[in-house]
């Protein structure tokens, strides 16, 4: 999304919880409403900046299995080049990797997770799964590159094994991709207002195109999701909040809190930390701030005994918003206009 199209969806989220004000909360899967001055988990705060003026749309987030405290980070689109960024604690690139290899290009790069590959190795994997079009494009691809082991110097490079994907139900837009750690099962949320929760193949092909399946619902437009690190759970954000589900018993599992994000310009990025507890949510734009936000003591990941998850089985109730009558014709006018802005 450019970045005039996003001030403007700003004003109109801004101004969007009065015309929902007759429209019905079902619960599981609906993010709050906008609120220009969110109620955050106690203990928010800003964790760093990215120093690196190449980082300037950074759209994920994906802590590093390899390296402590350290994150990769990428842009979007445009002219940036096939580079993903390894940002430490305090803002600082400690390493640029550069994607290469038969199918590498930025169309439109909009999430990254770290799994493992076909030896089970840590492997960075990166979604170029936008598509402002709406299903413009009859295919995505996600590539996966080794993690480096020793960063050793500050520009590195690597081939990448390039995945072709495509949706059962027809192309569509999508900002938020995660991996689950205990299977290696990639999985992606749409980015609609009726958004989906695609799982993929359990064994990626290189060879051929790969089959997303909905196996359940995603909330109003969803703009990054990570796994928690030992599986037992995992988030998907919006623009303005945070749903946590329960992974358990496997996907979709259910909704067990959902809670407020710091007003970003555009916030579209989001990884656990390493131990779980806490969530650091961006925004694209130079220098813009990550946060470090809570998960509620009550809600933190526990122990899984699910060796296996399963994906499938019946969405979570409630898994997109419902309008009702009254607020709901002005409320569809103002969604309309995020669609069309979402898609420019």
């Amino acid at each position: 999304m450019s970045r005039s199209a996003a001030a403007t969806l700003s004003l109109i989220l801004a101004v969007l919880p009065a015309a929902l004000g007759a429209a019905a909360d079902q619960g599981e899967g609906v993010p709050k409403s906008p609120d220009r001055s969110p109620d955050l988990p106690k203990g928010s705060e800003e964790a760093f900046r990215p120093a690196d003026p190449r980082i300037a749309e950074s759209s994920g987030l994906a802590a590093s299995r390899r390296h402590k405290g350290v994150y990769w980070t990428h842009n979007d689109s445009g002219t940036y080049g096939t580079d993903i960024f390894a940002v430490d604690e305090k803002g600082r690139t400690v390493a640029t990797l550069t994607l290469t290899g038969p199918g590498v290009e930025l169309r439109d790069w909009e999430a990254i997770s770290v799994g493992e590959d076909d030896d089970g190795e840590p492997a960075i994997y990166v979604g170029d799964i936008g598509d402002n079009f709406d299903g413009g494009w009859p295919n995505i691809r996600v590539y996966r590159v080794p993690e480096p082991a020793d960063f050793g110097t500050e520009q590195l490079s690597a081939e990448a094994t390039t995945f072709t994907f495509e949706y059962a139900d027809g192309a569509r837009n999508a900002e938020s991709m995660m991996i689950d750690p205990r299977d290696n099962r990639l999985y992606i949320a749409s980015k609609e207002i009726g958004g989906g929760l695609y799982a993929a193949p359990e064994k990626l092909s290189a060879e051929g195109t790969n089959t997303l399946e909905r196996i359940g619902s995603a909330p109003l437009y969803a703009t990054d999701a990570a796994f928690a690190p030992d599986g037992s759970q995992y988030a998907i954000r919006t623009y303005w909040g945070a749903t946590v589900y329960d992974a358990g018993a496997g996907l979709p599992g259910r909704s067990i809190t959902r809670f407020d994000l710091p007003t970003l310009d555009q916030g579209e990025s989001m990884s656990y930390t390493a131990d779980g507890t806490e969530l650091l949510v961006g925004s694209e734009g130079e220098r813009s701030p990550v946060w470090r936000v809570p998960i509620p003591e009550d809600a933190r990941p526990e122990p899984t005994t699910s060796a296996r998850p399963e994906a499938g089985g019946s969405e979570p109730s409630g898994g997109g918003p419902i309008l009702i009558a009254g607020g709901a014709g002005l409320a569809l006018i103002l969604i309309l206009g995020i669609i069309w802005l979402a898609r420019h």
